[in-house]
């Protein structure tokens, strides 16, 4: 199976209510809490990951971190969205990335929940007919549903936006969505606005949306919360979102994080303090 790209932003294909996923209590979602990530390293985990959970070696898994300062620009990103250039966007003190999903530019940061959900798409949600493909719609359907979940049990009413993809808090994006599908597997995943400084949006067109507003958890009304904290209630609506029961990491999973990075398993997280 080829690549398939989701846009971060982009506008959600009209049609009837997809399906839910197919409960099976029996396929763990494993979580894996890793702190403070640099962005490239986290990206060239998650490909590492996608490869052996597409060979059968780990089960479905979902990694949940924090990333530095970094701006990551999508294959369709216009020249208009970056504000000022790459080169203005560095010096503010940030990474900037070309990645390889579709969308725009969209920003990653401290206080900021990320979660790289890896995962058979055809075991949670089968398309009839077409045997080891699963359907992408659904499943960006199920993570906004997991977001929303997860905002909602902080009192911060969060809904789906027709036409576009996240969680919206009216015309602010509380959460954005990126996935892509290679092989069976996805790769990318949700970022939710925690406690992050929004100002860095400013300087771009988030998502290449230019009429949507951007906010956060705190900026809800949400007090006293950061990533470390919400990352637990997010991993338990995704699997519950993608019909699975939640775990914790296996030993083979440990084991591959362990083998990239020792720094990825340290027993003291690299946790940004807010």
């Amino acid at each position: 199976m080829g690549v398939v790209p989701v846009l971060p932003g982009a506008r959600r294909p009209a049609g009837p209510e997809q399906p839910g996923p197919i409960a099976d209590i029996t396929r763990p979602l494993r979580r894996l809490w890793l702190g403070t990530v640099p962005y490239q390293a986290a990206w060239e985990l998650q490909r590492r990951l996608a490869g052996a959970r597409a060979a059968g070696e780990i089960d479905d898994c979902v990694l949940l971190l924090e990333h530095p300062p970094v701006y990551t620009v999508g294959r369709n990103a216009e020249e208009a969205h970056l504000g000022a250039g790459p080169a203005a966007l560095r010096e503010l003190g940030a990474e900037c990335v070309e990645v390889d999903r579709g969308g725009s530019v969209t920003f990653h940061g401290p206080g900021q929940l990320v979660a790289y959900p890896i995962v058979r798409l055809a075991d949670a949600f089968p398309i009839a007919g077409s045997p080891g493909r699963g359907d992408v719609i659904a499943y960006v359907r199920a993570l906004e549903g997991a977001l929303i979940g997860t905002a909602r049990r902080h009192g911060v009413v969060a809904a789906r936006r027709p036409g576009y993809t996240g969680a919206w808090v009216g015309s602010s994006k509380l959460a954005a969505i990126g996935v892509k599908l290679s092989k069976g597997v996805t790769q990318h995943g949700v970022a939710l606005n925690v406690c992050n400084d929004l100002e860095w949006f400013a300087h771009v067109v988030p998502c290449g949306i230019a009429d949507a507003g951007v906010t956060s958890l705190a900026g809800e009304g949400a007090a006293g919360l950061n990533p470390a904290l919400v990352s637990d209630e997010l991993a338990v609506a995704l699997a519950e979102a993608l019909g699975s029961s939640i775990a914790e990491a296996g030993p083979n999973l440990r084991r591959m994080v362990a083998e990239f990075s020792p720094i990825l398993t340290s027993s003291e997280p690299m946790v940004v303090n807010h």
